[in-house]
């Protein structure tokens, strides 16, 4: 043994890798309250009824061949590999059933199944219905996607997994799934925040990569174009300041949220500020579903208690016992 160094050897050694698959093991899988997915399952299946609501006047304006994009020019935008409408239309075509019909089929199914998943009834069924008629509308409309509509996705496919029924759900109340803490809680709570860090650090790193929003410019288009201008604030040229402070302040949130909303004492903070972010999108862009979707997996995933209650702390008269 002469000339190896010290501490490479002897039980010391191999306590050290078991020390961290236990760590591991304890941040992906030590059981958690399923409160987290309850309120990202009630707060994303809100959003897009509300979504549902604003669309519906023009359901068929965006899913029909003969609405906003005609025949085969909407075939050529749409995702063609990926579920959409069309099938359903060829599929039932032989049965009578006309397109409009299934547009209109297919979008009381979504709504009644986003119903189903905010209030927790038959809630696994209802991800997966929710999930795939989603799916099937945003690839059928694919020109008029944005964003939001994939984030909306795929965190409809997470909740097809996550136990999120096992709080604030009917199926809770009615004994079809269990409560309490569960290692599947919190993992699916990991995947859920892992996803939201790796995102905002992408998304501002690569913001940060060209000057648009270091010198201002990218808040001023923002504002100003006709698409998003919600108000006049033409009076921002004459205090550029304020657009590159507002530029600085978007990249300060996005990369830091990788790194400023897991330790405790910063968490709460950058939940507000990210939140204040997005409901500053909502305001000054109008993309109003764009900003309660962020906010709501924000809230869910990072302010929503998820540790278990611990063991309750003796009441005087047990501390009195104790001590005598």
């Amino acid at each position: 043994m002469k000339g190896h160094p010290i501490g490479l050897h002897g039980p010391a050694a191999g306590r050290e890798p078991a020390r961290v698959l236990r760590s591991i093991e304890r941040f992906a899988l030590a059981p958690a309250s399923a409160a987290p997915l309850a309120v990202l399952r009630i707060g994303l299946a809100a959003v897009l009824l509300l979504q549902a609501a604003l669309v519906a006047p023009a359901l068929f304006e965006l899913y029909g061949r003969s609405g906003i994009l005609q025949g085969p020019l909407r075939d050529v935008f749409a995702r063609t590999e990926l579920p959409r409408i069309g099938w359903a239309v060829e599929l039932l075509a032989p049965l009578g059933v006309g397109e409009d019909s299934v547009i209109l089929g297919t979008g009381v199914i979504y709504v009644l199944a986003l119903a189903a998943l905010l209030v927790g009834w038959w809630t696994r069924a209802a991800a997966v219905l929710a999930w795939l008629t989603h799916l099937m509308l945003m690839t059928t409309a694919n020109s008029t996607v944005y964003g939001v509509d994939s984030f909306a996705n795929i965190f409809l496919f997470y909740l097809v997994w996550m136990p999120s029924a096992a709080a604030f759900s009917l199926d809770l109340q009615l004994g079809r799934v269990r409560g309490g803490p569960t290692p599947a809680a919190r993992l699916g709570l990991r995947v859920v925040q892992l996803h939201l860090s790796v995102v905002y650090l992408a998304s501002g790193l690569g913001k940060a990569a060209g000057e648009p929003w270091w010198n201002g410019e990218a808040i001023w288009r923002s504002v100003m174009l006709p698409e998003y201008r919600q108000f006049d604030l033409a009076w921002l040229a004459d205090a550029p300041w304020l657009a590159v402070v507002a530029g600085w302040t978007v990249l300060l949130v996005e990369i830091g949220y990788a790194f400023l909303i897991w330790p405790r004492r910063t968490r709460l903070p950058w939940v507000v500020a990210t939140v204040a972010l997005h409901a500053g999108i909502a305001l000054f862009m109008g993309l109003l579903v764009f900003g309660a979707i962020m906010a709501v997996l924000t809230i869910a995933a990072f302010a929503v208690q998820s540790e278990p209650p611990g063991p309750a702390a003796p009441g005087a008269a047990a501390r009195r016992a104790q001590a005598s």
